[in-house]
């Protein structure tokens, strides 16, 4: 049974700093790639940062240079460090897997249950 518990959220100053953490329980599967999202109210979710194989990384714009993701094979945990945060980046932050059963060609989508971060003084 897969899953992804996110810990790490809390509320922040502008300027501060956090680190989210994402534990993953993937008996059975192969990682194609892990990501964190973040939805804000009333917004849809987009992509914050994603890593695949464990090495190759990309961000969206509004994070380049502050944010960096990163996964820990031998813990299998994903981590998320976050510095000079805005209050932009205030929302429910979640850690996203695409997974690969073992002996099998399709690959599937899993979703932690999200964590808050709020950047406010």
């Amino acid at each position: 049974q897969v899953q992804l518990v996110e810990s790490g959220g809390g509320l922040v100053q502008p300027g501060g700093s956090l680190r989210l953490s994402c534990a993953a329980s993937t008996s059975g599967f192969s990682i194609s790639s892990m990501a964190w999202y973040r939805q804000a109210p009333g917004k849809q979710r987009d992509l914050v940062a994603r890593i695949i194989s464990g090495v190759n990384t990309a961000y969206a714009d509004s994070v380049k240079g502050r944010f960096t993701i990163s996964r820990d094979n031998a813990e299998n945990t994903l981590y998320l460090q976050m510095n000079s945060l805005k209050p932009e980046d205030t929302a429910v932050y979640y850690c996203n897997a695409v997974l690969q059963p073992h002996g099998a060609a399709q690959k599937f989508n899993y979703w932690g249950q999200g964590t808050q971060v709020t950047v406010s003084s």
